[in-house]
């Protein structure tokens, strides 16, 4: 089966001469979570983490974003990328918006919106160092998919938070997000999809090396979640434990290899498998050209 899936369409309205204020308009990232605003060229591991990504599994939605950033932050935004200490690009120091809420490329389902809003600050110290710290949080109503239907109740109310902190590989460096929340979640005791807490983040910590022109980055990351993910059938319950290590290597901006292995611990559960935990490792290489 082919089918096309949009990305990105949107615009930006800019409500001041310095490009400070603006509204984004259309499809575009929502404003949740550190890792998942990062693109995957400025982003270490080949995967996002569980815990913030199940709040929006493709990163992005239909909506409209309020980002207000000064013109000074922006600068700092566009070095963090353009430096190679792997920013997060320009997403507001203040961040607010409503969107659909199933995500991108999913028809509405209940014509109620979700409510996102995010307050980040990139500080800089005495020694050049950058800091990055970030609280975040939505709420709203979401329709799910299940595979029983019986008459049950598909439409949930869930509320997420979670804060983020970033110290940038200045060579060494460190970064870790949490969340906890609530949402709808695959029970295998009752076989049926409940409201329940969720919780989950990840510890990351990377050493950059410079030879020239070239990157030389290890990395290793440890991530958690216990939750559901709404997008997946019956909310599929997941408990996951998952450590990885990995290096990545820029002979020259427009290329980088990625290695990355895996030692994995998941369990994913839902109506017609309710009983599924998987372990194991895997050892994955990635090249990537950027543009």
């Amino acid at each position: 089966l082919h089918f096309v899936q949009l990305r990105d369409a949107y615009f930006d309205l800019f409500l001041d001469n310095n490009k400070e204020f603006r509204f984004r308009v259309g499809q575009s990232k929502v404003p949740y979570g550190f890792e998942n605003l990062q693109s995957s060229q400025n982003r270490l591991p080949l995967d996002r983490h569980d815990a913030l990504n199940s709040a929006v599994a493709n990163e992005r939605d239909l909506g409209v974003f309020f980002y207000y950033t000064p013109k000074h932050i922006r600068e700092r935004f566009k070095e963090l990328v353009s430096s190679g200490l792997k920013g997060s690009g320009d997403y507001g120091v203040l961040g607010l918006g409503i969107h659909n809420g199933q995500t991108a490329n999913r028809p509405e389902a209940n014509n109620s919106s979700h409510y996102v809003y995010r307050l980040t600050y990139p500080f800089v110290l005495n020694n050049g160092q950058f800091i990055e710290a970030s609280v975040q949080g939505y709420h709203g109503n979401v329709v799910i998919n299940r595979s029983q239907t019986n008459g049950a109740v598909n439409e949930f109310f869930e509320r997420r938070v979670a804060g983020t902190f970033v110290f940038y590989p200045q060579p060494l460096g460190f970064q870790a997000e949490f969340t906890m929340g609530k949402g709808p979640e695959f029970n295998p005791v009752t076989m049926n999809v409940e409201n329940q807490d969720l919780y989950g983040g990840y510890a990351q910590t990377m050493y950059m090396l410079k030879a020239g022109k070239q990157l030389i980055i290890p990395f290793a990351r440890w991530h958690y979640y216990k939750g559901g993910k709404k997008q997946e059938i019956d909310a599929r319950r997941y408990l996951v434990n998952e450590q990885e290590i990995g290096i990545e290597w820029q002979p020259f901006p427009a290329f980088e290899l990625v290695a990355m292995y895996t030692m994995s611990d998941r369990t994913f559960e839902d109506f017609k498998n309710p009983n599924n935990r998987q372990r194991g490792n895997l050892l994955r290489l990635q090249a990537q050209f950027n543009f």
